[in-house]
Order: structure tokens, then sequence, then C-alpha cells
């Protein structure tokens, strides 16, 4: 591709490089068509309004005229955004974008009578409709998921008046992200180079993995003795989100708010406690590898700024595109030919925009709709991770494409619990395959930390997070206030147990917990470890050659979400509500760190 350091415009990179955004709307006039007339379809749902208990025939004619709209409005939402990521300078398509995300807006006022009026409904009634129209049938299970809610529904009046809660119980929230994002400033430190640098949350990551001791820790002490100055501010607003959560898991009738938030998934709280009991269990295998990086790393004392810096240089020769593609191949070989075949269609399709242009959103992601293939955004620099990324990627993609293959709308999209099972499951097949073709013990060392640092900020960091969480909500539901004093104590236990005795608790990192966004949305991080969990649980039982592997995880792709997703994982062999998959990661994890202790010879 591009032979210099320059980074390219669009135009000058060949259209085979790029995604195929015409095969959903072939230009902006056509989009434009397409949206006028959803707006006016959007219009006429709201006629169904007080309808929907006239009979089968009116319901199933609201669904069917819902999912066209929803099919429509999902192609113009993704198309008019992915547009603008190909040049964030072109102001034509974040127009789009913002008009997309104003009829998503409408459409979701002009929907909104139908959740309560169908639960308003007699079950029977709605029972009575599937027996007499043989396409409702196959909403049964929407329908399940749906009238479980019942039990936690108020009469209209509360309904109204906990709506309109809303905008007061995220104000903690909304107060947070405008704290740390515009007022909070960051001290300058010195960089690499002796220059004076600016210090941003941004830029942190960076500075944490610098190869100077110095700069990384003037960056941590930068960053965490900044929130130290917040954290009185910071821990009202995160009392106030937890006592918010409180307020609605006691009016809605739940046991708690963790009863609450496991609720829409249908999800046992054992299998949260597993998350969180499987890191505590298995923290020894933690503190061995703080205690692996800081014998590799020569160092006295080990920090949690020294978490971060790489124990091994990634690999310098650099993989052309199409040489990531044959990496690929060979690696998810074990998947199957059916599997091998989608992923070089969607190569050869052009679902890919593979390299980076000036103005291009950075980072990478999968997306589309169902009616669209999957799209993948690359920024390709022919390192080694970006064969990790394309794998990833394409494992979202593909699992995309196999729930829109085999299933109909209503269940063509996976929830969250599940969205990261395939992409990780891809990266663990990479990565077996690469460690048994590494080409020197360089490379086979920087594998081994990519996996480190995978396991140790994708399973027990995200548990330790969930720990914390639990602990925060019990303590507030059981009558107590959250102080910043005793947040920094938990935090400061936490993370003691989490990384043992060679790691040195510096007083900055006790107020970490004032940084953390994701504790405004509680209990959500427990998923990343899950989906790590049953990811390597797939790819072990498929490089064992286990009877059914592969048939069993080719069927959990095509599953969607047509079932409770415990019970679509528990069909294809993982059992979250068991604790053997977590025991399984853990075991491979110690042999990974058995291997890295070979490696550097400690």
């Amino acid at each position: 591709m591009n032979k210099s350091n320059e980074v390219p415009e669009r135009s000058s990179i060949p259209d085979e490089s790029k995604w195929n955004l015409e095969a959903i709307y072939k230009n902006f006039e056509e989009w434009q068509n397409a949206f006028n007339e959803t707006q006016t379809k959007i219009d006429a749902l709201k006629n169904y309004s007080g309808k929907l208990g006239e009979g089968s025939a009116t319901l199933l004619a609201f669904i069917k005229d819902d999912e066209a709209v929803s099919l429509e409005l999902n192609k113009l939402y993704v198309y008019a955004n992915m547009k603008s990521h190909e040049d964030l300078r072109e102001s034509k398509p974040m127009e789009l974008a913002g008009l997309a995300e104003n009829l998503m807006v409408k459409y979701s006022a002009a929907v909104a009578f139908f959740e309560p009026e169908i639960l308003a409904l007699p079950e029977d009634y709605i029972n009575e409709c599937i027996k007499h129209e043989d396409e409702l049938a196959r909403y049964k299970f929407f329908f399940l998921k749906l009238l479980r809610q019942r039990e936690h529904v108020l009469s209209h009046e509360i309904e109204i008046l906990l709506a309109k809660t809303g905008e007061l119980t995220s104000v903690p929230e909304n107060a947070f992200t405008l704290l740390t994002d515009a007022d909070i400033k960051f001290p300058d430190i010195i960089d690499e180079d002796g220059n004076k640098a600016e210090l941003t949350e941004e830029r942190w990551y960076r500075y944490s993995r610098s190869k100077n001791r110095n700069v990384r820790r003037d960056a941590f002490v930068g960053i965490y003795g900044t929130y130290e100055k917040y954290k009185n501010s910071i821990g009202a607003l995160y009392y106030g989100s937890v006592k918010g959560d409180a307020f609605y898991a006691t009016t809605r009738k739940y046991k708690n708010s963790l009863d609450m938030a496991l609720f829409g998934e249908n999800v046992p709280e054992a299998v949260y406690n597993h998350v969180v009991d499987t890191a505590k269990s298995y923290s020894p295998l933690m503190h061995r590898l703080v205690n692996l990086r800081k014998k590799i790393l020569s160092l006295d004392e080990f920090h949690y700024y020294d978490l971060n810096v790489p124990i091994s240089n990634e690999p310098e020769r650099k993989i052309d595109f199409n040489e990531a593609v044959e990496l690929a191949l060979k690696a998810l070989q074990p998947l199957g030919e059916d599997y091998i075949k989608n992923f070089k269609t969607g190569v050869a399709s052009r679902w890919i925009d593979i390299y980076e242009n000036k103005g291009k959103r950075k980072g990478a992601y999968s997306w589309g709709a169902y009616g669209t293939h999957p799209y993948v955004l690359l920024n390709f620099d022919g390192m080694l991770r970006d064969v990790f990324t394309l794998v990833h990627e394409m494992g979202h993609s593909l699992h995309s494409f196999y729930s829109r293959e085999n299933q109909p709308q209503v269940y063509a999209d996976y929830t969250i619990l599940l969205a990261e099972v395939a992409s990780t499951t891809n990266e663990a097949l990479l990565l077996e395959y690469l460690l048994n073709e590494a080409k020197s013990d360089d490379e086979k060392k920087w594998l081994l930390s990519y996996y480190y640092d995978m396991v140790r900020t994708t399973f027990f960091r995200q548990a330790m997070f969930a720990d914390f969480e639990r602990e925060t909500h019990s303590y507030v539901e059981g009558g107590n206030v959250l102080t910043p004093d005793w947040l920094n104590d938990l935090w400061k236990k936490l993370n003691s147990d989490c990384y043992g005795p060679e790691m040195k608790i510096d007083p900055e990192l006790c107020v970490e917990w004032a940084r953390i966004p994701h504790f405004y949305s509680a209990f959500y991080v427990y998923k990343y470890s899950t989906g790590f969990t049953a990811a390597n649980a797939f790819a072990s039982s498929i490089l064992n050659h286990e009877d059914g592997a592969v048939e069993r995880y080719l069927n959990f792709l095509k599953s969607g979400g047509s079932d409770y997703s415990l019970n679509i994982l528990r069909r294809a062999g993982v059992d979250l509500t068991s604790s053997e998959p977590f025991e399984r990661t853990m075991k491979f994890f110690e042999q990974r760190l058995n291997e890295g202790v070979k490696a550097w010879q400690i």
C-alpha cells in the first residue's frame, strides 16, 4: 500500500481496499429517498396505539410494519455513520448521521406504546394470538421475554412518574462525564525525549507503556493524583448513582440492584459470583504474573505503573494485508470449511475498510444491520497485533453473518453477554497457531505477553470491578453511606488481593475507582469476564478435537438471540452456571505462565 510514512488521502486508496457501502445505498440521493419513506412509515406506526388488543391480525400487522421500519431505519443509521467514519472532515455524511439519529429518536417515541400496552394485556390473549396466527409463532420467545417483566411493571401512573425520574437519576453519570472529560485538567509531564508534554486520559495508556520508568511513574501520579483532589465530588456522584440503582430495584420489587441487572438476560446470581470467586480463588496466578513481570523488568519494587510496560517488544517484521489474511485462515482452519469459505467471501466482497487515511475514524469495529452483510473498519498497519485485530473483528462479523443467515429479524441480534465470545475465540485460535509457528524466541515472548495482558485486563481486572460494584451496592442497600475513604479502602484491598504482595500499593492507586466510567452502568463489566471464559472454553474444546465441538460452536454462531444467552451457550457445551469453564480458563492461564517461565528462563 502506501510506501511512505505519510497518511494518504482516501482518494488515493484503491477501491478493493475499501468497504463497499454502495451495497447498502448507491449514493446519498438513494439514502435520502429511503429516509423520507421511512419517516412516513414511522408516523403510520402510531396508528396502532391502543389497538393491539383488537385481535391477532392487528398484532401481527403491527409487528410486520414495525420490523419493516426497523430494517430500513437500521440500514439508514449504519450507512450514514460508517460513511462519516471514512473521513470525519466531510460534513455531508455527518449531516446524514445526525438525521438518522433524530429519526431513531422519533421512532422510539412512536413505538413507546408497544411494551406497556402488551404488558397490560392478559397473557392468555397473547397465547391465543400465537395459536391463531401461524406467523406469530416465531415470536413466542420474544413475547416470553417481554411478559417476564410483568411482575416488575407498576401501575400506569407510577410508570409515568418513574420515566420522569430518569432525567434525575442520570445526573450523576452526566456530571461525571462533564467533570472528567471537560473540567479536570492534568499536569504536564516530561516525555521520553525530555520535552514537556500535556497529560490526558487518552495519552495515559501510551505513557504507561513507556520504557522510561520516570515517564510512566509521572503519568501515573499526574492522572491519579489529580483524581485524588476530586475524590469528594466524584464520590458523591457515585453514591448518587448507586442510590439510584437501589431506588429502582426497590420500587420495581427486585431483590436488590444486582438481581435487577441480571433479570433481563435471565442470568442467575451464581454466574456473577463465579466470575468474582474465580478471580479470588486463582489470584495466586496473577501474583505469579506480577512476580514474572518484576523479574523480567529487573525491578527492585513493582508498582501499578509497571503493569502496562511491554515485557517483550512486538516483532518488527511488516505483514502485508494479504499475508495477514493467510495467517488468519490458517489459524481458523479448525473451525471448518464453511467458516473459512465465509471468511474468504467477506474479504473478497469488500466487507473490510482496511487502511488508515486522513480523517478516518481511529480504532477498529464490526458493524452492519439485518439486511446488510457485516462491515469491518480497520486501520491496518502491518504489525502482528493488527492480525489479532483482523481475526477479532471478523469474529464479530461472522457471528453476525451466521446469526442473520439463520435467524428471523426478531432474533438476529445476539446479546451483549455473547458479544465478545466469537471475537475472543478467534484470538485464542490465532494465538495458539502463532505460538506453534513462532519464528523466534522473541516472537514467542511477545505472543505470551499479549495473552497475559488479555487475561489480566479482560478477566481479572473486570472481575475486580465486578467485586467492587457488588460490595458498594450491598453496602448502600444495607443502609450505609459511601464515603471517599471507604471507597479508597475497598479499592486498596481489592488491588492488594488481586495483584499480591509483590506490588506496592501507592496511595494514588486507591482512588482509581473515581476514574472508571463503567461504574455508572452498574453490573455490566462482568460480561467481559464471562465472554473471555466462554471463548477460552470453546477454543480449548475445538483445539482438543472434542467430539462435536466445531458443530456445537457453529450452532452457537447461528443462534443469534433466539433463546436466553446462557441456554445458547449451554447447548454449545459451555455452562456458565458451572465453575468448570472458569476453572478450565484458569488452568490454561497457569499453563501459559509455565511457558513464560521457560521462555524467559526465570
